[in-house]
């Protein structure tokens, strides 16, 4: 596809916080995208940001070097310093025509992706298209482009196992759960109201769970947590006076030391001796390791899930050989496609030619000849004419899509 480029900012040449400085809010895309798109001269743009990239795909004819790309980071972050766009300007990537096409590919199929497998970029894809079509920003070309891609994409999670085994410590922290058989009316109490904390929780509601008692050493930090998931915020020093009992405790804290100590665990458990589950993400461990000596007690800790992440990870690593597959055939697909679509655009004029070419015979060239015949001659003629224009439009230009076709 001709004058299609891709300026990529990826984890593998910077910092995720350094990625983050490209990152455009929604409420100001539409305005600096097309401010952007007028300033850069592009024929198309589309804007595509996550944790861990940001991309930049657009249509122009210019040359795309090192001087564009410097104007072209000015222009969007006008607010960027000297060594910030230095930065930038250092550490891209940068694809074009067909080797663009791949590389969406491979985004869109979540092979380049930090975390290999991982289906929430088609999502992603999907929706920074619809918002930069909505802002007037993309065309035909990006259209097809963004649509082959998804397509594809969804060939490849249908056909390998690239997204099977959750690597998230998240997600294998649910499965163990489920694994368990825990009952969605579990007591689940929490210790630790920071990210890994607030994700986890937000995910257990998603699947079902209701019952959420959160501690914090900022009450406000759990009572905010408590109010997301439906549940009841309270300070960390409250936790060895909690009685009401729990199923599943999840736990993750920056403290250097054990924060569940036997004491504390013993009160709360408060005369239960039925077997409990402790999801333990912090590091070091926040329960203490004689616990599960001296009760019935399923420690699954930090250290297990990611084991159990790394295992996963390379088992996804391993399908990427039949990805690689998929997109080369894709890739060919898409040649001839797009081959295609370039036939259709070049001779799209052809119709219409046809019926000046018409008019003109009609009204200028032959109007003499054609006013001195009787009405039925003239009718006749005129029948000759549409007979000739319509396989003229059809028989002549299915030949001539063919030879060019066949020539490129």
């Amino acid at each position: 596809m001709r004058n299609i480029h891709v300026l990529a900012f990826t984890h593998r040449q910077l910092e995720v916080s350094q990625i983050g400085l490209l990152h455009i809010g929604m409420d100001n895309q539409q305005e600096r995208l097309s401010n952007l798109k007028m300033n850069s001269d592009l024929e198309e743009l589309l804007f595509l940001s996550t944790c861990n990239r940001v991309e930049f795909i657009f249509k122009t004819e210019q040359e795309v070097d090192e001087k564009f790309i410097q104007t072209f980071i000015t222009n969007l972050y006008p607010d960027f310093l000297e060594e910030t766009i230095t930065l930038f300007c250092q550490n891209y990537e940068y694809y074009q025509e067909i080797n663009a096409v791949k590389h969406l590919l491979k985004v869109a199929s979540s092979v380049d992706s930090m975390v290999v497998g991982e289906r929430e970029i088609i999502t992603q894809v999907r929706k920074s298209f619809d918002s930069c079509r909505k802002f007037g920003l993309t065309g035909d070309s990006i259209r097809l482009l963004i649509r082959f891609a998804i397509e594809s994409a969804k060939r490849i999670y249908t056909e390998t196992n690239i997204s099977q085994r959750a690597v998230s410590v998240v997600s294998l922290a649910y499965q163990t759960l489920e694994n368990k058989n825990i009952p969605l009316d579990a007591r689940v109490l929490v210790v630790g109201a920071g990210v890994t904390s607030t994700n986890m929780l937000r995910f257990l509601k998603e699947h079902g769970y209701v019952n959420f008692v959160v501690f914090n050493r900022s009450v406000e930090k759990a009572d905010s947590l408590a109010v997301d998931v439906g549940g009841r915020g309270f300070p960390l020093s409250e936790l060895r006076n909690y009685k009401e009992g729990f199923d599943v405790i999840i736990t993750c804290t920056g403290a250097e030391e054990a924060v569940i100590t036997p004491e504390i665990y013993e009160q709360l458990l408060h005369g239960d001796t039925s077997e409990k589950t402790v999801i333990d993400l912090a590091i070091p461990h926040d329960l203490d390791p004689v616990i599960p000596n001296i009760h019935v007690v399923e420690h699954i800790s930090i250290d297990y899930l990611q084991n159990l992440s790394r295992k996963n990870i390379k088992e996804r690593t391993k399908e990427i050989i039949y990805v690689e597959h998929i997109i080369a055939e894709a890739v060919f697909e898409f040649k001839k496609m797009a081959k295609q679509r370039a036939v259709e655009v070049a001779m799209r004029e052809v119709p219409e030619k046809v019926k000046e070419i018409k008019a003109t015979a009609l009204e200028q060239v032959f109007a003499k000849e054609l006013a001195q015949l009787d009405g039925e001659s003239k009718e006749t003629v005129e029948k000759i004419i549409d007979y000739l224009e319509k396989k003229y439009i059809s028989l002549p230009m299915k030949m001539a899509k063919d030879i060019l076709l066949n020539a490129q």
